[in-house]
């Protein structure tokens, strides 16, 4: 009982001193930043569909789909649709999810340019008949 009191305590000690203490008039403060509507849903929506590729096992997707998330990022940036206050923390985001992920799972086209039992003069084409 008395750890689950703790936390409510310093909870409550932490909201009088940030509410300060006497009866003066409180300064508004300034709103936060934030992304347009529009923007959020598209970065949130792109986020989704790389944590659903991760949970698939498919790497290689989720990487494309999170160099695509940093790509639209960066234009969205650079277009001027994310606040200055965001631009950074958002970027960086971005790009750390883009560098974390590997793709490891090998490409279907490897083994088709291995040039095993390709051509080599084994009756390839009407030749050696």
């Amino acid at each position: 009982m008395i750890r689950a009191a703790r936390p409510i305590a310093l909870t409550v000690a932490v909201a009088i001193v940030a509410g300060g203490c006497g009866g003066r008039a409180h300064r508004a403060t300034p709103p936060q930043p934030k992304l347009p509507l529009a923007l959020a849903q598209q970065l949130a929506a792109r986020s989704d569909e790389i944590a659903a590729k991760l949970d698939a096992r498919d790497d290689c997707g989720a990487l494309a789909a999170a160099q695509h998330l940093r790509d639209e990022t960066i234009a969205a940036i650079n277009a001027r649709r994310v606040p200055s206050a965001l631009q950074e923390p958002l970027s960086a985001a971005a790009n750390d999810l883009a560098a974390r992920i590997q793709c490891t799972t090998p490409a279907p086209s490897d083994e088709k340019h291995s040039g095993k039992g390709k051509g080599k003069g084994h009756g390839k084409h009407g030749e050696g008949d």
